[in-house]
């Protein structure tokens, strides 16, 4: 008798729910915070005044993450209960109807309408609405959104993020603050940029290269806005 086991490998794909909002989190927290305390600096800011610019921006950066990580996926949430909803009502009124759609799905992806009709009564036996969700309307178990674990997420990643710009600022002298922090932000930025490509299955260079690129230019944006105002924050 053939035994089946349950298949048990883990895909890249089962991390995106929360390496999304990790890297967007820690990026915006390097380069927020990092251009945030060159372009206090530009302007000519004390060094004191300076490390609690930088220390208010992660703390109230943090809550902006937090609250439009939830925000936003959350109204994803609802868009797929809402489909999902309606399917399972869809599938109360008319089964055979759904039946018959479900296998034209199958059909267009290869299989014989014999074996595409076979497919579709066997998985809506199962679990119908799991079917739908998955074959219809693209809701993957591994995909789902989870607005709370997305908002802690995205929170403590940009914490983290901010925290090392502000960790130079500390230590830094105050006359070459903006070579150390620019510098530094650049390093943390491309190794994120790296270690993100990594755990994604992406090459390693490019993802580094792409977040570099953006945060430099931040920086560089913010730093000459400073320099052209002149005003102490």
């Amino acid at each position: 008798m053939t035994s089946f086991r349950r298949h048990t490998e883990r895909h890249r794909t089962d991390r995106l729910g929360w390496l999304r909002a990790a890297v967007l989190g820690a990026n915006d927290g390097i380069v927020s915070t990092a251009s945030l305390v060159v372009g206090v600096a530009a302007a000519g800011s004390s060094h004191g005044n300076i490390l609690v610019t930088g220390v208010a921006g992660l703390v109230a950066g943090a809550m902006s993450m937090a609250a439009g990580e939830y925000v936003s996926v959350h109204s994803q949430a609802d868009t797929e209960n809402a489909d999902l909803s309606r399917e399972r009502a869809e599938l109360e009124k008319d089964p055979a109807a759904e039946r018959r759609e479900l296998t034209a799905i199958y059909v267009g992806r290869g299989l014989e309408p014999g074996l595409a009709q076979q497919v579709a009564e066997q998985l809506m036996t199962h679990d119908a609405i799991g079917a739908h969700g998955r074959d219809e309307l693209g809701i993957f178990e591994a995909r789902i959104a989870r607005p709370v674990t997305a908002a802690l997420a995205s929170a403590a990643s940009f914490a983290v993020g901010a925290a090392l710009p502000l960790a130079v600022t500390a230590l830094s002298p105050a006359q070459s603050l903006i070579p150390w922090i620019s510098g530094t932000a650049l390093f943390f930025l491309a190794l994120l940029g790296a270690v993100a490509a990594r755990a994604g299955g992406a090459g390693v260079l490019m993802g580094a290269w792409r977040v570099t690129f953006w945060g430099a230019l931040a920086m560089a944006i913010t730093a000459g806005v400073g320099a052209l105002f002149g005003a102490v924050v």
